[in-house]
């Protein structure tokens, strides 16, 4: 006996979401912290919510605020936060293949859900066939468990004082050490990862401008000169 089309679908879905849920749950403490942020940034409890909703982009959503927050100017914030999710150019680019044959609806959601968190577990390449019902039941899942954290964090923040003071935002770098770390399988990978490491602690040491964008090109930039020295020399 074989599954119909439905049940099929329904597994995969099914399938996505417990995948992605350790990072959901490791970016609760995110959210809630993008959900206080927003409110002390002067946003009403709609538009904090709506701004996860809408924008669902956790690490420019916080930038975002930050800047709302010191008064930053309108182009300044929208710059800012253009070059922070520029890198999911290149996740589009590296799942084209995949996505490019299914109907403009599918492309349409996956790309609004397409995250971080979604790439690490959708993205397989060769090792596994793409499905987009495990990809919509992953990015699904995660954009629901962030709506409602950042809504846990509005609530929070109109409770408790200094919420931002908690250490929250730990959870930033401990999410995408997870994202990262299992992708280190060569030396190119390691050299990448080591180079945007060192130059970003010295960035920020340093208070370099843009040094997330200068560490991140150089990360990219030594990581793909090694690929290609070590290509010439095996």
């Amino acid at each position: 006996m074989t599954d119909s089309p439905h049940s099929s679908a329904a597994g995969a879905f099914w399938r996505g979401t417990l995948a992605v849920m350790p990072l959901t749950i490791a970016v609760i403490p995110w959210g809630i912290l993008a959900g206080s942020l927003a409110l002390e940034s002067g946003l009403s409890p709609i538009q904090s919510q709506a701004m996860s909703a809408i924008i669902f982009a956790g690490s420019a959503q916080l930038v975002a605020l930050g800047m709302l927050k010191a008064a930053s100017g309108l182009m300044a914030i929208l710059v800012t936060t253009a070059l922070i999710t520029s890198r999911h150019l290149l996740y589009a680019m590296a799942m084209r293949e995949a996505i490019s044959p299914l109907p403009l609806r599918w492309r349409l959601i996956l790309g609004f859900l397409l995250t971080d968190e979604l790439f690490a577990i959708a993205n397989q390449g060769k090792l596994a066939k793409f499905d987009p019902w495990y990809a919509l039941g992953g990015g699904l899942s995660f954009y629901l468990g962030w709506n409602l954290a950042t809504l846990a964090g509005i609530l929070a923040g109109n409770a408790v004082d200094n919420l931002g003071s908690l250490g929250l935002d730990f959870a930033i770098a401990a999410t995408f050490i997870a994202l990262v770390v299992p992708r280190v399988k060569d030396g190119a990978s390691l050299l990448c990862v080591l180079t945007a490491l060192c130059l970003s602690v010295l960035c920020e040491a340093l208070a370099v401008p843009g040094g997330l964008l200068i560490a991140s090109l150089s990360a990219m930039a030594v990581g793909y000169g090694y690929s290609q020295w070590g290509g010439r020399k095996s």
